[in-house]
């Protein structure tokens, strides 16, 4: 599982321009990976309704020296979709210094919502009970996600102790990441129910309880916006079939009057999933996810080269 995953990492990563690929050759640069990181792959962070919920580890070899964590969660519209499905997007994110946490939820056919958002903060408990072991640095945890798996991000970064959705793993943690990356995500399942823009998968995770409005306002990251919630960065095709585009404008306008910093990158003509972006189009987006971590602190800024050779010229 090991090779395979490396090898899909590697692949992905003969698109990206990096420092490091500018420096080394393909076949250098995943070597170099495979020196620098370990896969501890399906780890139980959860039993519920009578299923193991797991997630991937790709951590340094190195634990003594914490690093920042990009807790990765997929998507499939809470129906669908595995954590293996994602690995080969995670080159671009190893190159940039981040551990991953690959996780997996209860999807819609082993528990209705809110099981899936339950779940991911879980998931987020979890990891930071268990930082120390793998060399995850708490204060600089990102979580991310597409499509639902960018609902549950931003339910996993924003969702307060007071709305009750941490009762599956009780504990004294502070639940707080530094930032959330947002792929086009859902935040307002409401509008999803019922009306023009009713999806199938919605309908199917809320199922037909009697009060399957008000679960659905309590799983919508619309619901939770307030003053100092972690940055969010969405990025978001304006074509999608599948997620409206206009929730991440309303979203992003939401944050904004509450005084979250956030961004909203618009892909013009970016559908959904895979289809978001052209190639040059991800290319931004990476570049655009490193420059906003490094903004908030969570990566480093790259240091400037130095110039003391020059001087003695």
């Amino acid at each position: 599982m090991k090779q395979l995953l490396f090898a899909a990492a590697a692949a992905s990563a003969l698109a990206l321009p990096s420092a490091a690929l500018a420096q080394d050759s393909p076949l250098t640069w995943a070597a170099r990976l495979e020196q620098t990181y370990r896969i501890v792959p399906n780890v139980t962070y959860l039993t519920a309704s009578n299923w193991e919920a797991k997630l991937d580890l790709y951590v340094t070899r190195t634990p003594d020296k914490p690093q920042p964590t990009l807790i990765y969660i997929h998507g499939g519209g809470w129906t669908g979709g595995t954590k293996e499905g994602s690995a080969a997007g995670f080159a671009a994110y190893l190159e940039m210094g981040l551990n991953i946490v690959n996780v997996e939820y209860r999807l819609a056919r082993v528990a209705q919502a809110p099981a899936a958002v339950e779940d991911c903060r879980c998931a987020l408990r979890w990891v930071i009970q268990h930082a120390k072991e793998y060399g995850i640095d708490v204060n600089r945890l990102v979580v991310s996600g597409g499509s639902a798996g960018g609902h549950l991000a931003l339910t996993t970064g924003m969702l307060p102790a007071s709305a009750g959705l941490d009762r599956q793993c009780p504990g004294p943690d502070n639940l707080k990441v530094a930032a959330i990356v947002n792929w086009y995500g859902i935040s307002d399942v409401n509008e999803l129910l019922d009306g023009p823009n009713m999806k199938a998968y919605a309908v199917t995770w809320l199922g037909s309880a009697p009060n399957r409005d008000e679960i659905a306002r309590r799983v919508s990251p619309l619901t939770y916006v307030r003053a100092g919630l972690p940055p969010v960065l969405t990025i978001h095709g304006d074509a999608d079939p599948t997620v409206p585009y206009t929730q991440s404008v309303r979203l992003h306008k939401a944050l904004a009057d509450a005084g979250v910093p956030n961004e909203l990158m618009t892909m013009p003509g970016g559908k959904h999933g895979f289809d978001c972006c052209t190639l040059p189009q991800r290319i931004e987006a990476y570049a655009r996810i490193r420059e906003f971590l490094t903004k908030h602190h969570v990566l480093d800024a790259p240091r400037a080269p130095s110039t003391a050779g020059q001087a003695r010229r």
